[in-house]
């Protein structure tokens, strides 16, 4: 099993005994949190960052736009997996679309022709289908090296990386995994090379800022209200929800698209 799978289970293993009277009920692992955030950007600092920057002087942007597409292409082949779990027939069918005609007209992923052709890019993960099946609210976690996250999410995330998947169709062995894994990681990083210093500059602690713009991602991605903006919880409002369902949330905001909020943890 390559290092990056033990390294992720590790860090969710490991959090039974790090909760201790949280600052945010959303981190009640906050110290943990924050020493993987500093061991993280230390790693991004002087290690994936410069390669990243590298990979994009020698590599010409359609070079990289093709390596993006090839591992977006794979993406979809696990969003298949989990839509066809959470049973969204027409999502299913939609990703099972985009797969067919990428891997063969795209040439094996590299060019996306699914998306100019209509074919949406829904991606769906093991942690989306997780929160459809009731796992609604989750803590918050930073995962080594792969970053932001929740319990639910990194839960997906390990189970993803040791199941059987199209990634085992690439690589063969360790040395291929490691390569495969490191790929992606670079490419993703140069993809976003552009937000660090806008990151930097806007936050007094990058590490609040971070947390908090991922849980206001992954609600609205959920259709859950934001949880930065959540202080107490109403008893009340647990029994008494619409529609007869425990809710401990407020109604989610009109930009939040509607996706599977029909249970809370």
């Amino acid at each position: 099993m390559p290092r990056l799978r033990l390294l992720v289970a590790a860090s969710v293993l490991v959090l039974a005994g790090c909760a201790a009277n949280p600052a945010n009920p959303k981190d009640p692992y906050e110290p943990y949190n924050r020493a993987m955030y500093s061991f993280n950007d230390k790693a991004d600092r002087y290690v994936l960052k410069p390669v990243a920057q590298g990979y994009r002087a020698v590599t010409p942007q359609p070079a990289r736009t093709a390596v993006g597409n090839f591992f977006d292409n794979l993406r979809d082949v696990y969003s298949i997996a989990s839509n066809a779990l959470r049973g969204e027939g027409e999502k299913t069918l939609n990703d099972i679309m985009r797969v067919a005609l990428n891997s063969t007209f795209g040439l094996f992923g590299l060019i996306d022709i699914a998306t100019p052709a209509g074919l949406k890019n829904n991606k769906n993960t093991l942690g989306d289908t997780f929160a459809s099946w009731g796992w609604q609210n989750s803590n918050y976690l930073v995962l080594p090296l792969l970053g932001p996250s929740t319990v639910r999410d990194g839960t997906g995330t390990v189970i993803t990386l040791a199941a059987p998947g199209p990634a085992q169709s690439v690589y063969h062995n360790s040395r291929e995994a490691v390569a495969y894994y490191g790929m992606t990681g670079i490419s993703t990083r140069e993809r976003l090379l552009d937000l660090d210093e806008s990151l930097r500059e806007a936050a007094l602690d990058p590490y609040v800022y971070m947390r908090d713009g991922f849980l206001q991602l992954r609600a609205s991605q959920l259709g859950q209200p934001n949880p930065t903006q959540q202080d107490e919880i109403n008893i009340d409002d647990l029994i008494s929800s619409p529609n007869g369902k425990a809710d401990s949330s407020a109604p989610a905001t009109q930009t939040a698209p509607a996706r599977d909020a029909s249970a809370a943890q």
